[in-house]
């Protein structure tokens, strides 16, 4: 966690349930690196509103086990009570851990996105998980899930072709380690003040506490 300093008046680092949480200040060093609109610049679109107050910017892998999980579970109680209604919008960005298949199929998210349909794809990415470098994700296995929810297959596969979206995976990866991610699943959950960093894949009542923080 170069690059940051905790806070270490007034605000006490809590475990809780086994979870990491940190407070991030804006020092003068990092200030512009962790502005709400920088962390969220060159992520997936926006799930939920673009006005809700609080933001969770989740750093993920799809071959990942735990964030798999936390997209099985969690996500679609916080989906359900916090994202729909307005309170929280979430941001997905990659940090593929797990090889090129991860960083392939992250390419082929955006590609999914060329065609209006990130959510989708990125949803049958994670329905369809099939284990940490186990060879499931394959070109036939994209075009497959590409099928299913109905992309322009020619189109997809020229983007992948091209390795079209290749060098933002990896910047966007290059961003996580500069700010102090390290594995995954990550989150950064913030507002205009004040930015909780929860590591792993941890209970609903983790993130239900952070969003009382904030």
């Amino acid at each position: 966690m170069s690059k940051f300093y905790l806070l270490v008046i007034p605000i006490v680092i809590g475990i809780i349930a086994g979870s990491f949480l940190a407070f991030y200040t804006e020092s003068e060093d990092n200030s512009k690196k962790l502005t709400p609109s920088k962390l969220i610049e060159n992520g997936s679109p926006v799930m939920g509103k673009n006005n809700a107050p609080i933001t969770i910017l989740e750093w993920g892998d799809y071959q990942c086990t735990f964030c798999y999980k936390f997209h099985q579970n969690t996500l679609d109680v916080i989906n359900e009570d916090f994202i729909k209604t307005g309170k929280i919008k979430l941001v997905f960005k990659d940090f593929p851990l797990n090889g090129p298949d991860s960083l392939l199929a992250a390419e082929a998210s955006y590609c999914a996105e060329d065609q209006g349909k990130y959510w989708q794809y990125h949803n049958e990415l994670y329905k369809n998980w099939g284990g940490e470098r186990t060879g499931w994700i394959t070109r036939n296995s994209l075009d497959s899930f590409a099928i299913t929810v109905n992309l322009d297959l020619d189109m997809f596969n020229k983007c992948l072709d091209e390795h079209k979206y290749q060098n933002k995976v990896n910047e966007l990866y290059e961003f996580g380690r500069e700010i102090g991610i390290d594995a995954t699943p990550s989150f950064l959950v913030f507002n205009d003040e004040k930015i909780i960093k929860i590591r792993g894949n941890q209970p609903l009542e983790v993130f239900l506490k952070t969003f009382d923080e904030l």
